[in-house]
């Protein structure tokens, strides 16, 4: 977890843009890799100072840090946000990045580079465009993570959903609850010439109120007519990879389970178990029905129950 940047740079969260940039500038100088060569505490502890600046300096996060909206590194506390747009940022990003937060806003990295320049006496042009030193690393961009909540049999299916900001997902037919997709490329900017980084969707399915999933296997409670049940029936089931066929043997009971092979995912096994729902129609009848029922003698259908 990111460390607190007010703690990190010393300085008190009602401090001024000036103090926060007169503390950040003593330590710097103080902790910068060409003064402490070799040394990957010193280093380290550059990175985390530089990053908490990125933050601290740029009005729009150092508020949202302040309201809580967002954590030391940048991410988003609300963990059921549609995505991040600062994912993945924080001191491990690299000094060479400044963190990766806007660059056009107060803080950005014209202000890095005058701080740079003034504090080493180097030309960091570079980060405006053109560079009279050699470039710093190239640097992967941050990754950025989305939740994404699907039904069921969208999940079994597969197909294409959008997420907020215009990034379409494909989704693979068979996607598994707690699965997480990756988008290679499309999370943030890479830094100095490097690539982009990834988007991560971590995948959650909503309960389905007749089928539900265990690994490949698919579990189906379906719903058939008293008539059906008694009389037998030849039922199309309509599954989301296609309709499965299924034949009731006459004086099915609910509960009767059946077993069709195969017909789960990825060859896994679809087990339909049956459950008689009496329509309008048979429940007025029934009366009649059971009036009229022959005696077949006594049957205590309870028995060991208990």
């Amino acid at each position: 977890m990111a460390k607190n940047p007010y703690t990190l740079l010393g300085v008190k969260a009602g401090a001024t843009k000036d103090e926060i940039k007169k503390a950040y500038r003593t330590l710097a100088k103080k902790l910068h890799p060409d003064v402490n060569k070799n040394d990957p505490k010193v280093a380290e502890r550059f990175k985390e100072v530089t990053a908490a600046y990125s933050l601290l300096s740029d009005d729009k996060m150092r508020a949202q840090y302040d309201s809580g909206q967002v954590d030391a590194s940048g991410q988003q506390q609300n963990p059921f946000a549609g995505g991040n747009p600062y994912g993945g940022r924080g001191p491990q990003t690299g000094f060479g990045g400044f963190g990766g937060f806007n660059r056009g806003s107060a803080g950005g990295q014209d202000d890095m580079a005058d701080l740079f320049s003034s504090l080493f006496g180097m030309n960091m042009g570079g980060m405006r465009g053109g560079m009279d030193r050699p470039p710093m690393n190239a640097q992967k961009g941050a990754d950025v993570r989305y939740k994404m909540q699907l039904p069921l049999v969208t999940a079994l299916k597969g197909g294409t959903k959008s997420l907020q900001g215009g990034l379409n997902v494909k989704l693979p037919a068979g996607v598994k609850d707690g699965q997480t997709l990756r988008l290679r490329g499309k999370g943030r900017p890479g830094v100095n010439g490097g690539p982009a980084g990834d988007a991560k969707i971590e995948i959650t399915i909503k309960p389905h109120k007749y089928l539900r999933r265990e690994e490949d296997d698919l579990f189906l409670n379906l719903p058939i007519t008293l008539s059906e049940a008694a009389k037998g029936a030849k039922v199309d089931i309509p599954m989301p990879a296609g309709t499965v066929k299924l034949n009731i043997p006459e004086g099915t009971n609910s509960g009767k389970r059946f077993r069709l092979t195969g017909k789960g995912v990825n060859g896994g096994d679809l087990y339909v178990t049956i459950q008689i729902k009496l329509s309008d129609t048979e429940l007025s009848a029934l009366p009649s029905l059971a009036k009229n029922w022959p005696d077949m003698g006594e049957h205590d259908i309870r028995r060991g129950l208990l």
